[in-house]
């Protein structure tokens, strides 16, 4: 080794040291047989190591390496180890870096599923209008935390898709099914409300599509909807109930279809077969599974499934809802985001709102409110009523159960429904019990225990097949 090439310490080596340093040290398989003064045992192994990997008989380019390699051996590590930072380095920021372009793609995605859902809503501007005018005369709301939405189901044949269903008389509408949906204060309990569309009711002087209006009437509640629109319906229903509606919806049966049809279907079971040309309909007795189409025709079929009354309709389409809600609820559509989607396209599609739901967030805050309701929470009942006396092919309020069922939905009270075969025998159990307490509207006291009222329905929880 020359003069100038350095020990394993670093230190410059001396020709005249004793032996042991220098290239007399250096034994046949090229180890040192010693160490230089100072140097320390790591030295000494990085050395040995080097060796071993570069073989015995090394030329001086490889003493060099071997040396120099020594060297990094004193300061604890290899070259490998020295490298490493910076192959981590590299590596994060490529990891970095996809990590970014995944999130912003998903991103992407996730704003424009939420565009296009949020486009397909139109809103009811002139339906908001009207009732802005009408302010004075409406209902003042008893329980701010409670929510009242009326849903309608339009039967108007315009549009794609409806055409089928009968003829399209200049687009002209009316509501084929209304229900009032009370969501109580605290979220734990909805109540859907049908009111019959036979009902003979007060229908106020209301705006027409062309500007013009009608005169006040006493008439059948579903010209309401066609005299005018959704404000007409709505000044209607809070007239005859006293009930301050916050919000409304209205679904067309394109709408509908595409909804049973977004969650694969509703199981039903039917005493007999169905064989209705009106509403497009034929089914086998027995247990099945409708698609949107077949749903359709199975909540509008009206003459060829039991008396053919509109009572029967309004019930099947109660029990009908209840296992969609079922449905939606037991396949956790509502927490998965793929598997919700197809529903809210579908719902949005043929959706309209006022300007207070016409959004997907106010429609998302609003399912998020009431997506933990335990089904058996979830009821459905109709306005009590009975053959009008004038026409037996309309109806009349019966009283004073209907106004007790509109003061409690308006106070927010417990409403209690049972199944019309079991009413008799709750009326005589409520005989001898007391209702739960209950709170005032202003939140203070009690309302003395009187026997809580009952009335004929369904909930979510009872299947169409149990």
């Amino acid at each position: 080794m020359d003069a100038d090439v350095t020990d394993t310490a670093g230190t410059p080596s001396e020709p005249d040291g004793p032996a042991g340093g220098g290239e007399a040290g250096k034994d046949a398989g090229g180890e040192s047989s010693g160490s230089a003064p100072g140097t320390e045992p790591g030295a000494d192994a990085g050395t040995e190591a080097d060796a071993a990997d570069t073989g015995a008989g090394t030329d001086s380019g490889a003493d060099s390496r071997a040396a120099a390699d020594a060297g990094d051996g004193a300061d604890g590590g290899t070259d490998t180890d020295a490298e490493t930072p910076k192959h981590k380095r590299h590596w994060l920021r490529w990891a970095a870096l996809g990590t970014s372009v995944v999130v912003l793609a998903a991103a992407g995605v996730g704003w424009w599923f939420y565009r296009k859902l949020d486009a397909n809503i139109t809103t009811d501007t002139t339906a908001a209008a009207e009732l802005q005018t009408y302010e004075k005369e409406r209902p003042r709301p008893v329980s701010l935390e409670a929510q009242n939405i009326l849903l309608l189901g339009s039967d108007t044949r315009s549009g794609a898709g409806n055409s089928k269903y009968g003829r399209d008389d200049g687009g002209s509408q009316r509501a084929d099914t209304t229900i009032l949906l009370h969501i109580a204060a605290d979220r734990q309990s909805a109540t859907a409300m049908s009111v019959p569309r036979d009902l003979m009711v007060d229908i106020p002087s209301c705006r027409e599509p062309d500007g013009t209006r009608t005169k006040p009437q006493f008439a059948q509640f579903n010209w309401a909807f066609e005299f005018g629109g959704a404000a007409c319906t709505i000044r209607t229903v809070e007239g005859f109930t006293g009930i301050r509606i916050d919000h409304h919806m209205v679904v067309d049966f394109r709408g509908f279809k595409a909804m049973v049809d977004a969650v694969h279907g509703v199981e039903v079971c039917l005493k007999e077969p169905i064989d209705d040309a009106d509403a497009h309909l034929r089914l086998r007795a027995g247990k099945q599974k409708l698609n949107g189409e077949q749903a359709l025709g199975f909540v509008r079929a009206r003459k060829s499934i039991g008396n053919g009354s509109d009572t029967e309709r309004m019930e099947r389409q109660q029990q009908f809802l209840g296992a969609l809600v079922k449905k939606v609820q037991s396949n956790g559509v509502l927490l998965n985001p793929i598997r919700l989607y197809p529903v809210l396209d579908a719902a949005t599609k043929s959706l309209t709102t006022d300007p207070g739901l016409d959004s997907l967030r106010d429609l998302y805050d609003l399912t998020r409110s009431i997506r933990n309701v335990p089904t058996e929470k979830v009821q459905f009942l109709t306005v009590p009523r009975q053959p009008y006396s004038a026409d037996p092919n309309r109806d009349e309020l019966v009283e004073p159960e209907a106004s007790e069922l509109f003061k409690r939905l308006r106070e927010d009270r417990l409403v209690r429904v049972v199944p019309d075969k079991d009413k008799k025998n709750k009326k005589a159990e409520d005989k001898n019990a007391e209702t739960p307490t209950d709170e005032k509207p202003d939140g203070t006291g009690s309302v003395s225990p009187t026997p809580a009222p009952t009335f004929s329905g369904t909930n979510a929880a009872v299947g169409m097949c149990e």
